[in-house]
């Protein structure tokens, strides 16, 4: 033993010996550059820039057959479930599965199922469904009467003379782009057959990528100042980025180049779908004077990929380095030093913590960070998460010794039977009431099995304690990492069990399958994201409010605002609020977001003359802290009586004393009330007797439609007569059209806000439209 401190010492003595040498050598290497030639340097960092593109290249083809990948997943569970549902007869869940499909998949822009003829007999004469995103993002189902093989894309997928007795050499069908009259767009089609029980073709499942959405995602890509990008279909239709040029003919005459050079003749693909590269493919042209490098492939929906750069673009020389050479030189060395002092200093930390334990001191069994170890070691894990039921209850009614004594004599006795199994499972203690069980491969139907086993033996197990029997109940969560997951995909092992044991207690199930499909994982990470964003926003004020203008339509003149939230990206982006308040909600920042709003809200409109409203939560309503502090800013400002606080209809009222309570400080201070979003809700005419209300601001499913359906008209028409009755003025929101808004005065309604009018912005718009 006492030479292990001689030992630590040569060891630090050689470290920073290593170290020395290293930045030494770093140094002189930073020289050496130094020396080179400035054209060579030059000729260097252009290429090194060519390659950046190729990879930036790669990098969004994999974006783009990503995107593919996703679909092709999708529309085979589509045809799993239209086969599911033809086997069954079962129409009437046709509509619900397919919007509900649709949903799942935000990426596709219609979803059908087309059955041959005498294949679905329930569905008659209109054999095809079919579901897309109308433009008001509602989803709208269609019927496909005849037979779908009249239509042109599945003539063209899915010929006459295929075999309907065969499955199909390749089960993905792609089609080129072309325009689907059911959904009045333009769209790219993705297919796979339907089968019946005999493997037959009996019809299609089908995706649709629009057309737009296509543009959009390509034109993404920003490599340098011009650069274009592009996708040709297997019709030499033309999909770019150059459609969003202000120079139109430019831009035309570039794509006419392009389609010369019969780019898809050249290309094509090597290896299987995601396992290689495909071949990246290069040409250069020169249009209008200026040379293109032309970069391009094909994806896995078999269409061509391509970006064009700038010859000059990628040939530019950079600023000269040899001035700053030296100055790098020293900066570089001495973040190299003291990088290597901070190395030094983890390294001796970790040298000290190197007999950190393994073990459960309860249990002695290993703990959590020996399973994180072992997981990494373990090639293709499956893992068990097992978590006592009631055993809370257990320690507060039969005291903490008798539930340690419970978690010892469930881990010996689970460490026995599992040494008898022939699978060499490995027994972990994690926190509490909390074991792990780490297995080797395993498929779902056995890491199933094994549970239903595993909850067996534990239910059979009893501790004597003082005289009492107490019995051994758990529910169970699992995870597997399948063969085409990364490494990456273990660490993550252990988060996937313990989502699935949550999902178990909440449905009450007694264990329960990670299902990566679900994505609840990537949902979790996605929360954290924007709670992250949202307190950042916070910490370095970039939340502020936008203003959406209110018509007086007996003066017509602007008199009111509404002040709606907005959150500055790190790029100076604006963020809508539907992005970020729900996260603010759940992590308690909601009511810091609405402070913020008020305070520059009232410092927005000191020196104007114009009333501005701001909407409250139920939850603002009944924080004391922060009721005290809006009557403080309304004191302090005095400027109650150009102020409303516009209330959600939509929201749940609990306690009307509190919150009515609320309403009559601040309208003893000026203040007026607003039910927003009027004609939503269950309690809207409750909510209007029992809060003192001022406005009333019917809501935009009823407004927007008001010069087209005539029971939203009659609706609105009794709400208005009800709010004259009570002496309320009434707001029209969503107010998006002229015709609409004739609708609006002709019903006498008091104010207008909505798209006519003018849209949310950082600045006021005073001026009425025209």
């Amino acid at each position: 033993m006492a030479s292990l401190p001689r030992l630590a010492g040569s060891s630090k003595r050689l470290l920073m010996l290593l170290v020395l040498l290293l930045v030494a050598l770093f140094l002189t290497a930073m020289w050496v550059m130094s020396t080179l030639n400035l054209d060579y340097s030059q000729r260097a960092m252009a290429e090194l820039r060519r390659s950046q593109i190729e990879d930036n290249f790669y990098a969004n083809l994999g974006r783009i057959n990503s995107h593919h990948r996703r679909m092709e997943l999708h529309t085979e569970s589509l045809a799993r479930l239209g086969e599911l549902l033809q086997r069954s007869g079962n129409t009437a869940e046709l509509e619900t599965q397919l919007r509900q499909k649709l949903r799942d998949f935000s990426d596709a822009f219609g979803v059908g199922l087309w059955f041959e003829p005498g294949h679905f007999p329930a569905l008659a004469d209109s054999p095809g469904i079919y579901a897309h995103w109308a433009a008001d993002r509602r989803i709208e189902v269609l019927r496909q009467s005849g037979d779908p093989r009249r239509l042109d894309w599945y003539r063209n997928l899915l010929p006459s003379d295929q075999p309907r007795n065969l499955p199909l050499a390749e089960p993905l069908l792609w089609s080129a782009a072309y325009y689907n009259p059911l959904s009045d767009a333009a769209v790219i089609t993705l297919a796979t057959p339907l089968y019946d029980r005999r493997q037959r073709i009996i019809g299609l499942a089908s995706s649709d990528w629009r057309s737009e959405d296509v543009v959009r995602l390509i034109s993404d890509i920003k490599l340098t100042p011009n650069t274009f990008s592009f996708l040709l279909d297997r019709d030499n239709r033309k999909l770019t980025s150059l459609s969003e040029r202000d120079d139109t003919p430019a831009a035309q005459r570039i794509m006419d180049a392009i389609l010369a050079e019969q780019l898809t003749r050249a290309a094509t693909t090597t290896g299987a779908p995601g396992t290689a590269r495909a071949q990246l493919y290069s040409r250069e042209l020169l249009i209008d004077g200026e040379r293109y490098a032309l970069l391009f492939a094909m994806t896995r929906a078999n269409m061509l990929f391509g970006l064009g750069v700038p010859q000059n673009e990628i040939d530019a020389v950079l600023a000269p380095m040899r001035q700053s050479n030296l100055r790098i030189l020293v900066l570089t060395g001495l973040v190299v030093l003291l990088l290597a002092a901070l190395l030094l200093h983890l390294i001796a930390n970790t040298m000290r913590q190197l007999e950190a334990s393994y073990t459960d001191p309860l249990t002695q069994l290993p703990n959590r960070a020996r399973l994180l170890l072992d997981l990494q070691r373990t090639p293709r894990p499956s893992l068990i998460l097992l978590n006592l039921d009631a055993f809370k209850e257990i320690n507060g009614f039969y005291g903490h010794a008798c539930g340690d004594q419970m978690l010892r004599h469930l881990g010996a006795q689970l460490l026995q039977h599992l040494r008898l199994e022939a699978d060499s499972a490995r027994l972990y203690r994690l926190t509490a009431d909390e074991f792990a069980v780490l297995l080797p491969r395993l498929s779902d139907e056995a890491l199933e099995a094994r549970m239903n086993e595993l909850g067996t033996f534990i239910q059979r197990q009893r501790l004597d304690w003082q005289g009492q029997e107490v019995g051994f109940n758990a529910t169970f969560g699992a995870a597997r990492l399948s063969a085409g997951e990364a490494r990456q995909g273990r660490d993550s092992l252990l988060a996937s069990a313990t989502i699935a044991l949550k999902l178990a207690r909440l449905q009450q199930r007694n264990h329960l399958l990670y299902d990566p499909a679900l994505k609840i994982r990537e949902e979790y990470e996605q929360n954290l994201l924007w709670a992250n964003k949202v307190k950042t926003a916070l910490q370095e004020d970039r939340l502020l409010p936008h203003f959406q203008p209110i018509l007086d339509n007996h003066g017509g003149s602007i008199g009111k605002f509404e002040c709606l939230v907005r959150m500055l990206d790190d790029d100076g982006q604006v963020i809508n609020p539907g992005r970020f308040l729900g996260v603010a909600k759940k992590i308690r920042l909601h009511r810091q977001i609405t402070r913020v709003m008020l305070e520059k809200c009232l410092e927005r409109f000191r020196d104007l003359p114009y009333e501005f409203s701001i909407n409250l939560s139920y939850e603002d309503l009944i924080d004391p802290q922060l009721s005290q502090t809006i009557k403080e800013q309304l004191q302090h400002s005095g400027m109650g009586p150009r102020l409303i606080f516009e209330i959600l209809e939509s929201e749940g009222i609990d306690n009307y004393s509190q919150v009515r309570a609320f309403i009559d400080e601040v309208k003893a201070l000026g203040c007026r009330i607003a039910i927003d979003d009027f004609g939503t809700g269950y309690s809207n005419f409750e909510h209007l007797l029992r809060l003192n209300v001022d406005l009333i601001k019917i809501d935009g499913s009823l407004i927007r439609q008001l010069d087209s359906d005539p029971n939203a008209l009659a609706v609105t028409l009794g709400i208005v007569q009800f709010a004259r009755s009570l002496g309320m003025q009434t707001v029209a929101e969503f107010v998006h059209s002229a015709a609409v808004q004739e609708k609006v005065l002709a019903l006498g309604i008091d104010y207008s806000q909505g798209q006519h009018i003018g849209m949310p912005q950082a600045q006021l718009q005073t001026q009425p439209p025209p």
